[in-house]
C-alpha cells in the first residue's frame, strides 16, 4: 500500500470536511489554495470524465486549446520540417528543428527531452516511423492536436505560450495542466472554464447521455477536489 505522507492526508481532510458535493469553481480554487504546500510551485491539474465510449472511433475526444493565462512554464518544442523553415521554426523558439537527422536523434539516441512534436505535413512520412516511440509519449504530431501545420512559426509560439494538448484515455478521462498554485484563483478559473468549453464543443455526436460527467481539480501532490461546472 502507498505511504501517504501527513501533509496528503491533512490536505484530504479539509476536503472532506466540505462535504461530498462538488464545489462551484471558485470555491474550488480557494480550497486548493488553503493546502499545506509542497516545496515546489505544484501544477495545478485538471480531470475531466466523459461520458464516451472509447472503443469506438467515432467517440474519441482528442485536440489542443490555448488557455489565457498559460500553464506556468514555457513548453520545449521540436519541429520536424525540410531546409526551408527550420530558420522560422528556431527563430520562433524551437528547440530543435529538422528532417531526418531529427529523427535519426529520436530513434537513435532516445532523445525525447521535449514536450511538443510539430511536424509539416509533407514530414509525416519521416515522422510516421517514430510512432511506437513517439505515441506512448503522447508526442506523435497529429492534424486534430494542431501539431500537423505548414505554419511552424504560429504553432511554435502558441505551445510555448500555453496551448496544450489533450486526449482521452482508455476510460473516457480527459487530464490536462491549467497552471501553478502560485496563479491567482481568477487566472486559474479563467483558463478552466476555457478548457471546459473547449471539451463541450467536442462532444462527439454518437456520445448519449450525459456527457460531462465529472470535474476534478488537484495540485501536483495534493487532494482532488470535485468541481461542479455548472
Amino acid at each position: 500500500m502507498a505511504h501517504k505522507s501527513k501533509r496528503h492526508q491533512a490536505n484530504k481532510a479539509k476536503v472532506a470536511e466540505r462535504g461530498a458535493n462538488p464545489l462551484p469553481l471558485a470555491d474550488a480554487l480557494n480550497l486548493l489554495k488553503q493546502f499545506t504546500p509542497a516545496k515546489f510551485d505544484e501544477t495545478v491539474e485538471l480531470s475531466v470524465e466523459l461520458g464516451i465510449d472509447t472503443k469506438k472511433s467515432d467517440q474519441m475526444v482528442r485536440g489542443a486549446v490555448s488557455l489565457p493565462r498559460g500553464i506556468g512554464r514555457e513548453l520545449r518544442v521540436i519541429v520536424f520540417c525540410k531546409d526551408d523553415k527550420v530558420a522560422q521554426a528556431t527563430e520562433a523558439g524551437a528547440i530543435a528543428a529538422g528532417g531526418d537527422e531529427l529523427a535519426a536523434r529520436i530513434r537513435d539516441e532516445g532523445w525525447l527531452e521535449f514536450d511538443v512534436a510539430i511536424a509539416t505535413p509533407d514530414m509525416m512520412s519521416v515522422v510516421g516511423r517514430l510512432g511506437k516511440v513517439l505515441g506512448p509519449q503522447g508526442k506523435m504530431p497529429s492534424p486534430k492536436s494542431g501539431t500537423v501545420t505548414p505554419d511552424v512559426s504560429q504553432a511554435v509560439k502558441e505551445f510555448r505560450a500555453g496551448k496544450i494538448e489533450f486526449r482521452a484515455d482508455s476510460g473516457g478521462n480527459v487530464h490536462a495542466p491549467v497552471g501553478k498554485v502560485s496563479f491567482e484563483v481568477a487566472a486559474l478559473q479563467e483558463n478552466i472554464e476555457t478548457f471546459v468549453d473547449q471539451i463541450r464543443s467536442m462532444r462527439p455526436a454518437a456520445a448519449k447521455g450525459k456527457y460531462i460527467q465529472q470535474v476534478c481539480v488537484s495540485t501536483t501532490m495534493g487532494a482532488g477536489v470535485p468541481v461542479d461546472i455548472t
